[in-house]
């Protein structure tokens, strides 16, 4: 003979099946390095709305370099501030990094890839891409390099 479970009796066996699903069938979160690196790039934004040479400067490691977008480089902490300030100045408008992927290289070493856009004052948007690499330095993550890029047509 068919036994019938009260809808109460059921709705207790599903959640009890449910709370017994392993957590590595649950999609995880960000590590707490992912968002520690996020934030790095959020404050890198902030501080170069700002035009804030100091916050700048704290969120570099000393030999840092970046390859910008015209193909100058900027070698050592102080050459990356003072480009990127002089950059910002020169062509003015609101920048925006929309980070895209995190991946943890090692212990210690990121690389972060964003949509590096620019509204410019004439209504335009200039789109390119940035990538960054980022290394632990004791506690805090620091930016060790980043790499600006203008889209290129495909090859033929």
């Amino acid at each position: 003979m068919l036994r019938r479970i009260p809808l109460v009796a059921t709705a207790a066996l599903l959640a009890a099946a449910a709370a017994a699903v392993p957590a590595a069938a649950q999609p995880p979160g960000p590590s707490a390095d992912e968002v520690a690196v996020r934030a790095i790039v959020a404050r890198y934004q902030e501080a170069r709305d700002k035009s804030d040479g100091p916050a700048l400067t704290a969120l570099f490691v000393k030999d840092a370099d970046q390859l910008v977008s015209s193909g100058e480089w900027r070698r050592g902490r102080e050459a990356v501030v003072t480009g990127s300030l002089g950059s910002s100045q020169q062509a003015p408008g609101k920048r925006t990094f929309t980070l895209e992927t995190v991946r943890m290289l090692a212990a210690g070493v990121a690389i972060a890839d964003s949509r590096y856009d620019i509204a410019q004052a004439d209504g335009t948007t200039r789109r390119m891409w940035a990538s960054w690499v980022l290394v632990k330095d004791g506690d805090a993550w620091k930016i060790a390099a980043i790499r600006n890029m203008l889209p290129a047509a495909p090859a033929r």
